[in-house]
């Protein structure tokens, strides 16, 4: 659908999928080839390496400054993903709380040390609104929350702004029914196992994926890696990645509805790409 929005509104795509920001991660992330993109510019793909923790605030400022030329020469950005607070950082007046280097060491030994439990035990008891929208196994985000907390003297959620816009924008939600999606999510995962998920994991491995805290979680890579560590059965991997996968859309799906700038549309509709052009122009 960006693709044909492209062609139609003369626009460029800036990427807005967290994973497709590294390079070498293509088959689990479904990132279009260059054949795919049909000569349509793209920016923020392949620009980091596996080996690095993921950044919001940095990832903002450069996707503002590939919008900003876009618009400059007279094209239209299409910020085109599902990272949600990646979108918001961009979208909306989004100032990032600072950070300590002395209490993220300390916060991450004692993750390292005791796993994330006894780390979101703290959080719910600190900030329970935040703790609900932060899974407890997702120990870099319990971190970082916690950290704003001692850096601010302030609960987490405190540090959110209220949505006021930073672009004007039209937003365009793609949706399907929950029985769709699901075993959409099931014959994908066995297409990435197919397409040679398993040698990317490889290649990615030798270019230090393992030291990454963001790119080592990735859904199916984290599973992948298991798998070749002999931890999980291909079968295993396959099924975990279908069960997170799905679990994930769900979170997805709650956090996008709760939106009331976006537009939805049937993903399955063959008018798609002619509803969103009408919800555009």
């Amino acid at each position: 659908m960006s693709i044909a929005l492209a062609h139609e509104l003369g626009g460029e795509v800036v990427n807005a999928d967290s994973m497709q920001l590294y390079r070498g991660m293509d088959i689990g992330t479904a990132k279009l080839s260059v054949a795919e993109r049909d000569g349509v510019p793209h920016h923020l793909l392949d620009i980091w390496d596996v080996s690095v923790t993921a950044a919001v605030a940095e990832y903002q400022a450069l996707a503002r400054a590939a919008i900003d030329d876009i618009r400059a020469r007279g094209r239209v950005p299409l910020l085109v993903g599902g990272s949600g607070l990646y979108l918001r950082a961009v979208l909306e007046e989004f100032e990032f709380p600072g950070t300590d280097p002395v209490i993220r060491a300390r916060l991450e030994a004692e993750l390292a040390e005791t796993g994330p439990a006894p780390l979101f035990a703290r959080l719910r008891d600190r900030d329970p609104v935040a703790a609900g929208k932060i899974l407890p196994s997702n120990g870099r985000r319990i971190v970082r929350a916690l950290e704003v907390i001692e850096l601010t003297g302030q609960p987490f959620t405190a540090a959110l702004p209220d949505p006021r816009p930073y672009y004007p924008s039209v937003q365009i939600g793609v949706d399907r029914e929950v029985a769709e999606l699901d075993e959409r999510i099931a014959r994908r995962v066995d297409l990435m196992w197919a397409a040679g998920l398993l040698d990317e994991v490889r290649a990615l491995d030798a270019a230090g994926i393992r030291d990454g805290r963001t790119a080592s979680r990735a859904l199916g890579y984290q599973q992948a890696i298991a798998q070749l560590d002999g931890v999980l059965t291909e079968s295993e991997a396959k099924d975990e990645t279908v069960r997170g996968t799905r679990r994930f859309v769900r979170r997805q799906r709650s956090w996008f509805r709760r939106d009331p700038a976006i537009t939805w549309l049937d993903g399955a509709a063959p008018t798609l790409v002619a509803d969103a052009l009408a919800v555009a122009r």
